[in-house]
């Protein structure tokens, strides 16, 4: 739809399109009534002056003969200064009289009869009158023809239809001024809920408290969902905020602290001691601050990767060969779990990895000894085993939450879990956390739709 397009507007257009159709319908109408009107009006003189002429036929010397009355052509003369004419006919329709020779019109030979026809490039209206003498002695049959030409008629229908216009174009107003009103009014609810949107302060989440037709409260009652769900993010948002300012705040002042208290040694072995702990202070800070990059780059409604094929082995072994060293240097056995075939899936391969990466981060941080990460293909999944000490049942779902640990003595940030489930939603997976195999421990699997390859 176009930006200058309006609902208004549309209103009007399908409102007033059928009003002008109709209308256009009621002037036809109002023509053809009048012209019918007119033609009946000047039908009725035909039809007096041919019975005026009928009447004054007589037999005389063995023929017809028509002794004419000025009157009964002067019947037929209208300020439209018709042409008209006349002819007497007998019973084999041979003319005996008249100032011309009138076509014959088709129809009953015993009814009086009107209709319009072309002769010498005019447009004439005849009638007929079948007639007889009325005498004793002779009963000869004859017939009477009049017509006259069409201005009278054109100008009486044009006046009546003119006067009939008149009032359809008055009423044609009236129900236009009715539409535009009554669209007005019924809009009015519709203007007040966009001024009350307008005018709100774009800072409140607060419902919108209006009282609207039943078609537009479903829209507000849609735009106060909406206005919880931006509630419930911008809650969750300053959650986030807040949790993850305290997470820098605590290892930057245990960084300056450090550092402070190194100052104050004369002992180049004391300023060593704590060089290596504000170097792993550091590394743990940068690595938080990476994690808080990557999960609010995978809660971004905003941020939408594109997609492609993908080998779920190949990104199993990258993310195992990237965290090989990091597991040897600490004595974890890491191994991979993975069929020789490929398993095609359709998704975004840094996502998968950097899961992969924070599960077996986790593992090594929290006490695991033995970290297996495994690959299967029906359906496609992925899992990442570890024999630490696990998570206990109730606190499985709460782990999903940013910064919630699981032991207060691990070096984790509470980040690498909530960011797994981001990155399995991500891509339709279902994300579960369950004991280990043999043991105790912790198994985390994701689990994607078989038809998204």
């Amino acid at each position: 739809m176009k930006a200058t397009d309006s609902l208004y507007r549309r209103l009007i257009l399908w409102l007033l399109l059928p009003l002008l159709g109709l209308g256009a319908l009621m002037l036809m109408q109002a023509y053809r009534s009048a012209h019918d009107a007119a033609d009946r009006a000047f039908d009725r003189l035909l039809e007096a002056a041919s019975l005026a002429i009928a009447e004054q036929v007589k037999w005389q010397d063995k023929q017809l003969w028509l002794d004419l009355p000025p009157a009964a052509l002067e019947m037929l003369a209208t300020d439209a200064e018709e042409r008209v004419f006349y002819a007497l006919y007998d019973n084999h329709g041979r003319f005996i009289t008249g100032n011309a020779d009138l076509p014959a019109v088709p129809g009953g030979a015993d009814t009086l009869r009107f209709a319009d026809t072309h002769w010498h490039g005019m447009t004439l209206r005849v009638g007929v009158r079948p007639a007889r003498l009325d005498s004793w002695s002779q009963r000869e049959r004859f017939e009477v023809r009049v017509a006259h030409t069409r201005e009278g008629r054109d100008q009486l229908t044009w006046s009546l239809f003119t006067g009939s216009a008149g009032r359809i174009a008055l009423m044609a107003l009236l129900a236009i001024a009715v539409v535009l009103l009554a669209i007005r009014i019924a809009l009015a609810p519709l203007t007040r809920l966009r001024r009350a949107i307008r005018h709100r302060d774009p800072r409140t989440l607060a419902p919108l408290d209006l009282p609207l037709p039943r078609e537009l409260a479903e829209l507000r009652e849609t735009l106060n969902e909406l206005l919880a769900r931006m509630r419930r993010v911008r809650a969750n948002q300053e959650r986030f905020i807040g949790d993850a300012s305290h997470q820098l705040r605590t290892p930057l002042a245990g960084l300056s602290a450090r550092a402070e208290l190194a100052l104050r040694q004369p002992d180049p072995a004391s300023w060593r001691s704590a060089l290596e702990t504000i170097q792993a202070s550091s590394a743990r800070t940068a690595r938080l601050a990476v994690q808080l990059l990557s999960l609010t780059r995978l809660n971004n409604p905003e941020a939408t990767p594109v997609t492609s094929m993908l080998d779920l082995v190949a990104v199993a072994r990258n993310a195992t060969r990237d965290a090989f060293a990091a597991c040897h240097r600490a004595g974890i056995a890491l191994e991979l779990d993975a069929p020789d075939d490929a398993i095609p899936l359709t998704g975004i391969d840094w996502q998968l990895e950097e899961a992969l990466n924070n599960l077996i981060d986790n593992a090594r941080r929290y006490g695991a000894r033995h970290i297996t990460v495994r690959v299967q293909a029906a359906p496609p999944r992925l899992q990442v085993e570890d024999d630490g000490p696990g998570i206990p049942t109730e606190r499985r779902r709460l782990m999903l939450r940013p910064f919630h640990r699981g032991a207060e003595t691990g070096e984790g940030s509470g980040l690498g879990l909530a960011i797994v489930d981001s990155i399995a939603r991500g891509h339709g997976a279902r994300l579960t956390l369950d004991e280990g195999r043999h043991g105790p421990g912790l198994c985390v699997s994701m689990t994607f739709q078989g038809d998204r390859a």
